[in-house]
């Protein structure tokens, strides 16, 4: 089967037109070479036996479990051929999972079930290690109370219960999962007075109405509960030491932490998520007013806004925090001429459970990528520039692992960062997609052309854009490992994979699952894993740094005049702020973005080392000192998680915010921040093409 597939391949790369970037004709030749080297490297065998050995058992951060994932990983890359260092760190994490219960007290007494289903058809669920259904960094309580429903529990949503003269003061609220950052539900229901907070995977979002429930189908069934933590803290990684690594507390260097009183963003209602087999015994005894248009979910009864004074829930939670050690594990392939300029790709590896798609469809794809990489490097083909693959611990609990790294380490990825892939459970389907930086997006696409789709004569790229002139690539935000790299210390940034129906941090999310749903063949860890190694290998080989500068500009233009009409549809003053200006730049920084792409492209040889540090810069000039109003951590100007909902990308966040709060009082200020970052970017792509010419 391997000899079929590596002459598929070859037969087959032809048909696909391959175009390099920021490549000199002899460079191209070679280029060529090594990619048809490393595109026979790829095995599925190798994906599913790294994919079953890290998801044998479950591993949440802090366990002993996941640190016998650490070594593997690290075993696995060391015989890769990498250079392999361990990152530990003390961090203010949950003692997981604590104790969590719920039940209906009146008018009858039912304890309502917080674990899944074991199936017998899917071993991995009997596992006696799987945890119940619980939310890291909850607050501890035992309360009983009457009850509310708040949609998914956005900002807008308790806004519109407020305005409907519903109060949640003293009640336990019951909000659906999706619409936003489940943190964010606990942040708005405690500050709106609630008592507790239960969140339920409602079956109109992920459950009957979609399809077959597991293990029948590829949906939720009613036991199955997503986890998560609640963390909204004001900045990225460790609640204790924002802007500062959190180095073991036993080494050399100490960190001054804070007192964990003084982090406003770990809440103090008890909190826990309950499977909707579970919720339909409070929706069935609720007695209030009917839900207004939008918010009826897909349980078999009208939604109330209230459950009356008869129905009584309890929410009992306990769960200790305290200072626990997690390690980062990063491999060092060694560039051959530019070792101080880095191509990065991490994953998380800690799991809520087994992990099988989030995350380790992502580690195992990794790790196989280390493999093939190691094999064209002894094969004569080793990169010019550094290649780094990083595996983050804690990620679940709040993106930490790969943000203390970056805090570590902000000073030498200013300096030689080159761009950052991110893989969080990159290999979850069928389905590829992705979200890119603006100068990322180029290589990105032009690396899915040469690379056949499974079962197909189309290539990733045709498959990706379906029916379209173009593929959908989005904006990054917040809610994996990408963050610290792209919106603290403005590394170009990208995450991308295969998607499909997942079991999302439930205990369903096993080996068993994958195999049956997610990818059966396991052809698709192959897959991603091309994409990813010839992205990386342009990056690394390149003469020039293959970045899509252009594209700046023209995304600015798109990005202004939605934040144009975004302001129009409530500023109704006779004054109204002019995006003109902006637009303007925006139009003029792409016309320098092309006439420096067009110079690069017979770029003046003798000049490339300093062009490529000039080019290595351009992302950072969008960095801003004074970072953003709701959290001085995210420095970026372009893009930064959104404030109020977390997962969602704020493009140009310094408006987003303004926009979000339906304000026009700091609009000439970010004006003038961006105009600054405009022409920062424009005067550094300019220097390029002098020094190119």
């Amino acid at each position: 089967m391997k000899t079929l597939f590596g002459l598929f391949l070859v037969l087959s790369l032809p048909a696909f037109s391959q175009t390099y970037y920021g490549f000199s004709p002899t460079s191209s030749s070679k280029q060529t070479k090594a990619e048809e080297v490393f595109l026979q490297q790829q095995q599925s065998e190798r994906y599913k036996n790294h994919l079953k050995e890290l998801t044998k058992e479950p591993h949440i951060a802090g366990s002993k479990a996941n640190e016998r994932v650490r070594d593997y990983m690290a075993e696995v890359m060391r015989k890769a051929g990498f250079q392999v260092e361990i990152f530990p760190y003390d961090i203010y994490l949950p003692v997981m999972p604590g104790t969590a219960y719920a039940e209906v007290v009146e008018p009858v007494r039912i304890p309502l079930n917080n674990k899944e289903y074991i199936h017998h058809e899917d071993p991995f669920t009997a596992n006696p290690d799987l945890p119940v259904g619980f939310n890291a960094y909850t607050g501890s309580g035992d309360v009983t109370a009457e009850v509310v429903y708040a949609n998914y529990g956005r900002r807008e949503d308790f806004e519109k219960l407020a305005a409907m003269g519903i109060s949640v003061k003293g009640k336990i609220v019951i909000a659906r999962y999706g619409g936003n950052f489940r943190g964010y539900k606990a942040k708005y229901a405690q500050a709106a007075g609630a008592a507790g907070l239960i969140i339920f995977t409602d079956p109109g979002d992920s459950g009957y109405t979609k399809g077959l429930v597991y293990p029948e189908g590829p949906y939720f069934n009613e036991s199955s509960i997503q986890r998560g933590s609640l963390l909204t803290a004001d900045w990225t990684g460790d609640p204790l030491t924002p802007f500062e690594p959190a180095l073991p507390i036993d080494g050399k260097k100490k960190i001054v932490r804070k007192k964990p009183e003084e982090v406003s963003g770990m809440h103090s209602i008890p909190v826990l998520p309950l499977p909707y087999g579970s919720a339909k015994e409070i929706f069935e005894r609720m007695k209030g007013k009917v839900v207004p248009a939008g918010w009826q979910g897909g349980l078999p009864y009208t939604y109330r806004l209230e459950g009356g004074s008869d129905l009584k829930v309890r929410v009992s939670v306990q769960q200790e925090r305290k200072i626990q050690r997690v390690y980062n594990v990063v491999g060092t392939l060694v560039g051959s001429e530019s070792p101080n300029e880095w191509i990065i790709a991490g994953s998380h590896y800690d799991a809520w459970g087994h992990g099988a798609t989030d995350p380790n469809s992502g580690t195992a794809m990794l790790l196989s990528l280390s493999e093939s990489l190691g094999k064209l490097s002894q094969a004569g083909y080793k990169p010019k520039r550094t290649i780094k693959i990083a595996h983050w611990d804690a990620e679940e609990q709040g993106v930490i692992g790969s943000t203390e790294w970056v805090e570590q380490f902000r000073d030498e990825l200013n300096a030689k960062g080159v761009a950052y892939f991110n893989a969080d459970g990159a290999v979850s389907g069928r389905n590829f997609g992705g979200a890119s930086s603006p100068s990322l997006k180029g290589l990105i696409i032009e690396s899915t052309k040469v690379i056949p789709y499974p079962d197909s004569a189309k290539s990733v790229y045709d498959h990706w854009r379906k029916q379209s002139p173009a593929p959908p690539i989005g904006n990054l935000g917040g809610g994996s490992d990408h963050i610290a790299f792209y919106t603290h210390v403005g590394i170009p940034s990208w995450s991308g994979g295969t998607g499909g129906p997942s079991m999302y941090h439930s205990n369903h999310d096993t080996f068993y699952f994958y195999e049956k749903f997610s990818d059966p063949q396991f052809n698709m860890g192959p897959l991603v894993e091309r994409v990813f190694g010839i992205a990386a290998l342009r990056l690394a080989n390149a003469d020039v740094i293959p970045y899509n500068v252009s594209r700046y500009g023209t995304d600015l233009r798109t990005h202004f005049e939605g934040i144009q009409k975004a302001i129009a549809a409530y500023d109704k003053s006779e004054n109204k702020f002019s995006f003109e200006t902006l637009l303007k730049a925006s139009d003029e920084l792409k016309k320098v973005g092309e006439a420096c792409e067009a110079a690069l492209k017979s770029a003046n040889t003798a000049q490339l080392k300093t062009i490529n540090a000039e080019l290595l810069l351009l992302e950072r000039q969008w960095i801003d000192q004074e970072g953003m109003p709701f959290g001085h951590w995210y420095k970026s100007l372009y893009a930064s998680p959104d404030p109020y909902s977390g997962y969602a990308s704020a493009i140009l966040p310094g408006f987003q915010y303004e926009v979000a709060n339906k304000s026009t009082a700091n609009l000439t200020k970010w004006e003038q921040k961006y105009l600054a970052a405009i022409t920062r970017l424009k005067n550094k792509l300019e220097n390029i093409t002098t020094l190119a010419k």
